[in-house]
Order: C-alpha cells, then sequence, then structure tokens
C-alpha cells in the first residue's frame, strides 16, 4: 500500500523542515511513500484542494477529534488496510492553521488524533512521519520501537 501525505504549504520552521527531510529519508528504504503540498489558504479552500489531491485515496485526516491510537494500533490499523486489496494508497490529510472543515472530515474514511493536544499542523506532520517511520521499522523486525 502506498502512503501519501498531503500538507498545506512547506514547513516553514527550521526544525520541522529538518525533521521532514530526515524522516522522508528514513522512509525511502521502505518505498512507498509520498508528500504532497497544497497551496495554503483559508479553511475551506485548503479543505477543497486537500480532497481534490486525494481523490481515490482512502482518506484520513489528521485532528484532535479524531481517533486516537497506541503505535501497535496504528499499526495494526496500516497492516489491516494493506490487506483489504480494494485500497491502493492512503492519503493522510494535515490542514493547515485553521484546521479542516467539516465537509472534509465528512469525506474522509477515518479521522485520526495524534494527541488530544491541539498541534501545530507542521509539528502534527513531524510527528506523523515519525510514527510512520516507527511502523515501518516494527514491521521490518528493526529495534527502533521498544514497548
Amino acid at each position: 500500500m502506498h502512503i501519501r501525505l498531503i500538507v498545506a504549504g512547506q514547513p516553514a520552521l527550521a526544525y520541522a523542515r529538518a525533521g521532514v527531510a530526515e524522516y522522508m529519508k528514513r522512509l525511502s528504504r521502505f518505498g512507498g511513500y509520498e508528500m504532497v503540498t497544497v497551496k495554503a489558504g483559508s479553511r475551506d479552500e485548503v479543505s477543497a484542494r486537500l480532497l481534490e489531491k486525494s481523490q481515490g485515496c482512502h482518506r484520513i485526516a489528521l485532528d484532535e477529534r479524531g481517533e486516537c491510537l497506541s503505535t501497535r494500533a496504528f499499526a495494526e490499523k496500516l497492516a489491516t488496510l494493506a490487506m483489504r486489496g480494494d485500497i491502493k494508497t492512503t492519503a493522510f490529510l494535515i490542514g493547515a492553521a485553521d484546521g479542516h472543515n467539516e465537509a472534509l472530515r465528512k469525506c474522509c474514511d477515518g479521522i485520526l488524533a495524534l494527541s488530544p493536544f491541539t498541534l501545530q499542523h507542521e509539528l502534527a506532520l513531524l510527528v506523523l512521519l515519525e510514527q510512520l517511520y516507527r511502523v515501518a521499522a516494527l514491521k521490518s523486525g528493526s529495534p527502533y520501537h521498544r514497548d
């Protein structure tokens, strides 16, 4: 299964740019990961762009109102999606500072919370990338993840 991260705007903060580059590099050895950016704007504009870029994908919006999973549960969820056969690409949608509109949340197949806290969108991207790397390392048998 291919993983597509669709985010509003390029990371502007130095720590986020460095972290995103590092985790995308780490994920590249596992294959099947890509990041797509859409132009930032209002909540409705960004939500429309995210929906457009994720057409045909299994959509998961990142939102603090979503399901909060442990790393193991997240790994199991991704494995289950990969085994379905009808899902070729799962897209994780990360909005801009104003988050997602209700229309986007209704169009998604799932809503994931990385934390009960509201996270700045660049930090949310970095946390998601680290968790995706952790899941890939776990799946490969790497000792990166420790319970």
